[in-house]
């Protein structure tokens, strides 16, 4: 008697049904992203959050979202520790010896944009996706920017 009572309830009698996003198309929504005083990593992963659209409500792993990021203000960004002499930043030049490496401290006094741009795009996904993304993505290391014309919204990072 219990056993049939279940059987009622059965899943193969439920339709349930996956909802698949279709592509987007068209205008890229832009937001704009004030650095100034906030750490990092945390402004990495907020960011790539917004860039890859996981802040809508119909979120779909692999799907693009078309949402664009300007970052503002990197020369005013904090690294918490002693991160700014322990960490390292490498790249291998191509030629034999040729691995260069700065330390975070002479990269944020030489190319901010460039640090914030690593951390960001170490955040998005290894994928085409993540690469289509990453070129949506605009640093600037002081206060202005040229996309008024894209009309950013103003995005608050939570700290």
């Amino acid at each position: 008697m219990i056993i049939k009572e279940f059987s009622r309830y059965s899943l193969r009698d439920k339709k349930v049904q996956t909802y698949f996003l279709k592509a987007r198309h068209g205008k890229i929504r832009w937001h704009l992203v004030d650095a100034e005083g906030v750490v990092l990593g945390r402004l990495a992963a907020r960011t790539a959050r917004v860039l890859m659209g996981k802040n809508s409500p119909d979120w779909t792993p692999y799907t693009d979202h078309r949402e664009g990021v300007i970052v503002v203000n990197a020369e005013k960004i904090r690294l918490t520790g002693r991160k700014l002499d322990q960490k390292y930043y490498r790249h291998y030049t191509g030629y034999p010896g040729g691995l260069r490496e700065v330390s975070a401290r002479r990269l944020l006094a030489s190319k901010p944009e460039e640090l914030v741009r690593e951390a960001i795009l170490g955040m998005l996904p290894k994928t085409r996706l993540g690469a289509r993304l990453g070129n949506r993505l605009k640093v600037y290391a002081g206060p202005t920017h040229s996309h008024q014309a894209q009309e950013p919204e103003p995005v608050r990072l939570s700290v």
